[in-house]
């Protein structure tokens, strides 16, 4: 039996050729056949050299344990998301490293309904079955159905069921899909909203997917990415930015100067959204940064559920409340009405919807909210304790907290700030996250202060 290394937290991920390659992913793609004793799982894969031959393999292992393979070819991890759901499939698998470095691949894997897996229920018995290779033999071989065109029709017409295209008005746009997955799907719903006579001019950055991402992997939250986007923001005087991910289930937002708006702020808009849209509504947010959310919930009498970080804790409890939305300061966003599953696709085109119906820029919707509620950012330390730094932390500010939580890692509040201290679900890091009333100042003593008692490399 070989331990695959390749299993972590939430999905499967690896350097290629050292902990996952094409034979693990045929193990893997036959364990969660045999596991879910699939009539059919949908595949899909994204723009990494080798994503589409891992699709390749892990239908190979779906076939030879007797399973349909509903292929849906090049794809977001929401494609494979809706398809699932759409084509009441057994399971859904993506192949997809999202942001991770250009040598690491991976899988996304969900199970029907468009459910995230259960660590020991689910993820923990595909893992031993594909070390084990206890494998049962099927007496037919299953088959590819293709059905990319057939998904991706489906998919955009559930996004765009979002918004109300007739209320939208001329806005510039600039898109980065950062050569990943994004670039095809864009444009198929771009040509959607011409058809409909959508007056929407896009600019796009960095477009075709390539697999040698010449602009570098796709992550727009590192501040060191957000010039690509900013500079033609301000350059083509556009409306405002966005920029995707690798498998875009993230969208990130840039207003019109150029700036970027953290997370928070466009949870905070689209729960705003929510709430005009179903009044008193239940709205689920991660335990990071929080007071603009909860303020913008309170403010339109909605309900604020604080939930776990994660795909799986935040698509759980908007399903245990019904919640209507959910959002992560990380920019994963997830919607009752797409399967509980998140999506960056809808976020922007929601946004898109606000500006066209309110005329104010997102610049101006936004900026209130930067001066009442500031944030540090998350700053992530490389410590050999992750343990023993937050019990540092606590120590030296317990006395002084007024309240105490730990939901997801160490949250306490103070007079007129707040901290966040959590190590990470998918890397070896302590983020730390800061919010205040007013004080952008007190934010950054704060941090440096913090910054000392962890003792840690800034990563």
């Amino acid at each position: 039996m070989r331990n695959l290394s390749c299993f972590k937290a939430y999905d499967i991920r690896g350097e290629i050729n050292v902990n996952i390659d094409e034979s693990i992913v045929y193990r893997i793609g036959r364990a969660t056949s045999q596991h879910f004793a699939a009539r059919s799982i949908v595949v899909g894969f994204d723009a990494r050299k080798t994503s589409s031959t891992y699709a390749s393999a892990a239908a190979k292992g779906i076939q030879d344990a007797g399973s349909n393979v509903i292929n849906i070819g090049l794809s977001g991890t929401e494609e494979m998301y809706w398809a699932v759901s759409e084509f009441k499939a057994c399971a859904g698998i993506v192949i997809t490293a999202s942001h991770n470095p250009i040598n690491y691949n991976g899988m996304k894997i969900v199970k029907s309904g468009s459910q995230p897996l259960c660590q020991e229920t689910d993820l923990n018995i595909i893992k031993r079955l594909s070390e084990n290779e206890n494998f049962s033999f099927a007496k037919i071989r299953g088959k590819i159905i293709d059905s990319s065109v057939e998904a991706r029709s489906a998919y955009i017409k559930r996004v765009l069921s979002f918004i109300d295209l007739n209320a939208l008005k001329p806005l510039k746009i600039v898109v980065n899909s950062g050569n990943g997955a994004a670039g095809p799907t864009f444009d198929a719903i771009a040509q959607k909203l011409s058809a409909a006579n959508v007056p929407l001019d896009f600019i796009r950055v960095n477009h075709c997917p390539d697999h040698t991402f010449p602009n570098g992997i796709p992550n727009p939250l590192l501040p060191k990415n957000h010039l690509a986007t900013a500079r033609v923001v301000k350059e083509a005087r556009a409306d405002f930015g966005i920029a995707f991910d690798g498998d875009f289930d993230r969208c990130f937002f840039f207003d019109g100067n150029g700036r970027f708006v953290k997370g928070e702020f466009i949870v905070g808009l689209l729960a705003e959204i929510f709430l005009q849209k179903e009044p008193g509504a239940t709205i689920v947010h991660d335990p990071r940064v929080v007071w603009n959310i909860q303020n913008i919930v309170d403010s339109k009498d909605g309900v604020a559920i604080q939930s776990k970080t994660g795909h799986a804790f935040i698509k759980q409890s908007m399903r245990k409340h019904r919640a209507i939305y959910g959002g992560e300061i990380s920019a994963h966003h997830y919607f009752r009405d797409f399967a509980y599953c998140d999506s960056g696709m809808i976020p922007w085109l929601l946004i898109v919807e606000l500006v066209s119906k309110s005329g104010i820029q997102l610049a101006n919707l936004v900026e209130k909210r930067f001066i009442s509620f500031p944030s540090s950012g998350e700053t992530n330390f490389y410590v050999k304790n992750v343990g023993e730094a937050i019990e540092r932390v606590l120590a030296a500010y317990q006395t002084k907290a007024i309240s105490f939580d730990n939901t997801d890692g160490l949250s306490l509040v103070f007079t007129n700030w707040r901290l966040n201290l959590r190590s990470s679900n998918t890397e070896p890091l302590l983020r730390l996250n800061i919010e205040s009333r007013g004080s952008a100042k007190l934010i950054q003593a704060e941090v440096a202060n913090i910054a000392r008692i962890i003792g840690g490399k800034i990563a």
